[in-house]
């Protein structure tokens, strides 16, 4: 009897969860679903007042900002805000210790000065369209999961091609919802020319730095600014002197009037993934058997990398956005396995399946009870080849061993040169990209670090990666050099022709015959090619039939939970899709005699300063305004508010949301989320899942008061009542 009641009580909490300002839903979808709900909760605007292709509506206003990002348009001439994280490569790519536009920030006071970004794009959508129907023509149960994805695939590239040759101007895509069990069709318009108009220093825009990620309270300034350009006719186009600011459709009023607990929020953005309908078996997953060594492995990479940012001006400058990529996801999976053990997440998987099992061994539902045993059977073999791929990824492709990702780039050159007839003019041409990519690389590049990381990462796979999954180049250590990793590395780096930009610059300018000889031959080629081969020939094939399994078994399993709790309104998972999460602003009460505010102010900031640590330094003029009470127009109550929390279902993807108000108005930019509520991409915990958002005041202080930069004030439609 017991037992039974802790499973209710399980399955209640779980499903009260799923009522709480949980979800991202779909702007198409907002007046069947959530609609009456965001009005209770205070929203003052209409279904399509949010979304509309008739009208402009607030989607006109926010954008994919770059590859993985979202961003939002604050002027009638194609102002757009940001986070700085996002902005981060950007403003690296102009700094060099001549111009460290990191430590000193950069602000463009008028056109002519803002700064061109070759392969920054920002994306609008311009419509969506559920496209289920069409995408499973002919599709039956029968099939086996390749065949049916081939046809679907067929399908999807059908439905595109017919749609494009209606709007040649703009890019379709097309993604599933819910495993596969719905497909909607998504319109996109891209602008190519965006230019940086100002970013805060880093003492403002990362005040904190890994220390405060991910944390409340917060006092980070994280945002910065750029501009939209388009031709003459209002239309994307490449860069070009006589491109004009874009004039956008919608654009979001800012209001002045802050937050105060409770008030209504919404985010709007492209969140990137959650996995919110997983079994249990995946949580254990990722907490016993993933985590643990994705955690450790970045440890090693991090306190590499921050010891040589240390030594030098120059190197903190060319790792400073490579640190912040590893730093972010590794303090995010700490804080998820956490909030995982804390919210007792597997045991609330376990009583939703049990109750699941329960209802399917009734009536019509018996072949649902196969699904859950079928997981536990798949996962058992699915966790090591999925860990393997992880540190893989790790070892390479993830700010790893660098100059063996680099080596690896070489490949098309290669098979071009070995091509039976070789094409000239595709040599010419690789070559060129080569030497242009070679330039970008190394100008971020310090081969000692990169040696000492080597050493670290080729240690911690040996030791931690079973001999399934152990390469070639380990027997060769062992061969040649008594298993010393450490001496390996030294003689790779000091025989490598990739080690800096004007070996590999000579390297390339041999006959291509010798070309190809000496890349096959060099020891970082033959280090890539190591693990390549073990990813490639090993792990690739069986996780390629193990995700057709899973898949399979996720698509049939969400539609069996859709058929257990017919009267809950299920949100997709996030797929950086255009989407919207409601709320309120809401601080929380974080552990025993914890509990914290809604709203940080200046007065933290002065109160963090540590001169001795470079995270929690304070620019002299921020401190002179503060000191003065110079608050402007954005003050309130003799303080300057800077960050503020509440209660929107977030994940990646929505760095750079809009925060909005009742009425639509721009109030913050989302920019992370609290430590203690970090797992929501796997289970929303309403006690204490927040977003955190840089407040529009804090933004406008800056831009106005502390850069100088008024004139983009002037551009804003700024509203306070």
């Amino acid at each position: 009897m017991i037992h039974t009641r802790l499973i209710l009580l399980l399955v209640f909490i779980s499903n009260f969860t799923a009522r709480a300002d949980e979800g991202m839903w779909m702007p198409l979808m907002l007046e069947k679903y959530t609609l009456a709900q965001m009005q209770a909760k205070g929203f003052r605007l209409s279904a399509d007042d949010v979304y509309s292709i008739n009208q402009a509506s607030l989607k006109d206003a926010v954008v994919i900002f770059g590859r993985g990002c979202t961003g939002e348009v604050v002027s009638d001439q194609g102002l757009v805000l940001t986070n700085h994280h996002c902005g981060l490569d950007v403003v690296q790519s102009h700094s060099s210790p001549a111009t460290d536009y990191l430590a000193n920030g950069f602000w463009a006071m008028n056109r002519q000065e803002e700064l061109i970004n070759p392969g920054l794009s920002v994306t609008f959508l311009k419509r969506m369209e559920d496209v289920t129907q069409q995408v499973l023509a002919n599709i039956s149960d029968t099939l086996t999961e390749e065949r049916r994805q081939s046809l679907i695939d067929k399908n999807i590239a059908a439905i595109k091609a017919k749609t494009m040759e209606a709007s040649s101007q703009y890019k379709a895509d097309i993604k599933p919802y819910f495993y596969g069990n719905q497909y909607f069709l998504h319109i996109y318009e891209v602008f190519e020319d965006v230019r940086l108009v100002g970013a805060p220093p880093a003492a403002i825009g990362k005040f904190g730095g890994d220390t405060d990620n991910w944390m409340w309270p917060r006092h980070t300034g994280d945002f910065c600014v750029f501009r939209i350009y388009a031709n003459a006719n209002n239309q994307p186009a490449t860069y070009s002197p006589d491109n004009i600011p874009y004039r956008p459709a919608k654009h979001f009023d800012i209001s002045l009037n802050g937050v105060q607990p409770d008030d209504f929020t919404m985010v709007f953005g492209f969140p990137g993934n959650t996995y919110q309908y997983v079994p249990s078996y995946h949580i254990a997953m990722l907490k016993n058997d993933i985590y643990p060594l994705l955690i450790d492995i970045r440890k090693q990479k991090l306190d590499i990398i921050k010891q040589w940012m240390g030594t030098s001006r120059d190197i903190r400058i060319k790792y400073t956005a490579k640190d912040a990529t590893i730093a972010n996801t590794w303090k995010r999976w700490i804080g998820e396995t956490r909030g995982l053990e804390k919210l007792n997440t597997i045991a609330i998987k376990q009583a939703h399946e049990q109750a699941f099992t329960a209802w399917a061994q009734t009536g019509s539902n018996a072949a649902y009870t196969k699904l859950l045993p079928a997981y536990e059977k798949l996962y058992a073999d699915y966790t090591p080849f999925r860990l393997a791929e992880n540190y893989l990824m790790e070892m390479i492709w993830r700010n790893g061993m660098e100059v063996v990702d680099w080596a690896g780039n070489c490949s098309k050159y290669i098979e071009l040169i070995n091509a039976h007839t070789p094409d000239t003019a595709a040599l010419s041409a690789e070559k060129q990209r080569l030497t242009l990519l070679a330039h970008e690389f190394y100008k971020d590049y310090h081969a000692p670090l990169d040696q000492q990381l080597t050493t670290a990462l080729l240690t911690a796979y040996r030791h931690n990666l079973p001999e399934q999954f152990q390469p070639t180049i380990y027997p060769i250590i062992n061969k040649y050099h008594k298993g010393n990793i450490a001496a390996y590395v030294n003689q790779l780096f000091s025989q490598s022709h990739f080690t800096s930009e004007a070996s590999f610059i000579k390297l390339l300018n041999h006959k291509p015959s010798k070309v190809a000889n000496l890349i096959d031959n060099d020891p970082a080629r033959q280090l890539f090619q190591s693990f390549y081969n073990v990813y490639a020939n090993h792990v690739y094939p069986s996780l390629k039939q193990l995700n057709s399994e899973l898949n399979q078994l996720n698509r049939q399993y969400m539609a069996a939970q859709m058929a257990f709790e017919p009267n809950k309104n299920f949100y997709p998972d996030a797929n950086f899709t255009l989407r919207v999460a409601y709320g309120n602003v809401q601080g929380y009460h974080a552990a025993d005699a914890v509990t914290y505010n809604h709203l940080s102010t200046i007065e933290g900031i002065i109160e963090k300063e540590d001169t001795t640590i470079f995270d929690y330094q304070v620019p002299p003029r921020l401190k002179a305004l503060y000191q003065q009470k110079d608050f402007g127009n954005y003050g309130i109550n003799q303080t300057l508010p800077v960050c503020f929390v509440a209660t929107n279902h977030t994940t990646g993807g929505n760095s750079g949301s809009p925060v909005l108000n009742a009425h639509g108005q721009l109030i913050g930019i989302n920019f992370d989320r609290a430590w203690e509520g970090v797992m929501s991409d796997l289970m929303f915990n309403p006690q204490q899942s927040r977003n955190i958002a840089v407040d529009i005041r804090y933004v406008l202080w800056v831009i106005d008061k502390y850069a100088g930069a008024g004139y983009l004030i002037n551009e804003m439609n700024i509203i306070k009542n």
